[in-house]
């Protein structure tokens, strides 16, 4: 059993074929898989995912609920009403992607902090683990961490690609690490591969980030450079090269880990 913690399952370059997409990753033994909401449209849209194919696909679809820092501009007074009714919804397992990038500065830095504060107080009246994301603003994303340490709620880094203080830094306040193909890329990979064995067993979880971050171990590249779900087992067999140990015990080890931090069924 192997489960992706991140995918973008309603972006466009998904919508003509996502059953196959599925099914592909039934047979890869991805057996379930969490949905990112990046937007109240996106989480709109992925819980709509998960109700479509809960028939086909019974307990493989869950989704998150957020506003990811690159949308946090869109924020209002009536966004965080409108994410706390979506995050009732039964397939919801998380608060997010939200948090800080300060790399590209899509929404301005006080809006952005603006949103993940208020997404994280969402995560602790909802009593849900938070799906985070941070570029080039770790320090900032730490400080707003640590003012809410005293109930900050479960919480992963989601595409974990930065230094090993950073990495200590985040794994002092408890929080968990995701892991994409960046693990498998050897032009800007040597970092996160030289560190990875440093993050504990139970604090790791495995993620695509489809259709995004196309692990470059594959055997063959696909011509349209689309990531999917499928893939998942060359993200998990990166890591475990590099941390020297077997790709089974990544797999179980991981999956076990997140059934735990989502709560999944």
């Amino acid at each position: 059993m192997l489960i992706d913690i991140g995918v973008n399952l309603s972006n466009s370059r998904f919508e003509d074929d996502i059953e196959s997409i599925l099914i592909r990753a039934q047979e890869s033994k991805v057996t379930k898989i969490i949905l990112t909401g990046t937007s109240i449209e996106e989480t709109e849209m992925v819980i709509a995912l998960c109700e479509r194919y809960q028939n086909q696909f019974p307990s493989m679809l869950y989704a998150t609920a957020g506003i990811h820092p690159h949308e946090a501009k869109s924020f209002n007074g009536s966004a965080i009403e409108t994410l706390e009714g979506l995050a009732k919804h039964s397939c919801v397992v998380a608060i997010g992607e939200t948090g800080l990038d300060f790399n590209r500065n899509f929404s301005p830095q006080n809006t952005q902090e603006k949103a993940f504060e208020s997404q994280i107080e969402l995560a602790v009246n909802c009593k849900l683990p938070l799906f985070l994301h941070e570029r080039d603003a770790s320090k900032r994303q730490l400080e707003i961490l640590k003012s809410y340490q005293n109930h900050l709620p479960k919480a992963v880094i989601h595409c974990f690609t930065g230094d090993k203080k950073t990495l200590f830094s985040y794994l002092d306040l408890d929080l968990y690490i995701g892991i994409t193909g960046w693990i498998c890329d050897e032009r800007r990979g040597h970092d996160l591969q030289n560190i990875v064995k440093n993050i504990p067993l139970n604090r790791l979880m495995v993620e695509t980030d489809a259709p995004y971050l196309l692990p470059r171990n594959m055997p063959e590249i696909p011509k349209n450079r689309r990531n999917e779900p499928a893939n998942l087992n060359y993200v998990v067999a990166g890591i475990a090269a590099h941390r020297e140990e077997s790709a089974n015990i990544i797999a179980e080890s991981s999956s076990a880990t997140a059934v735990a931090f989502f709560n999944l069924t």
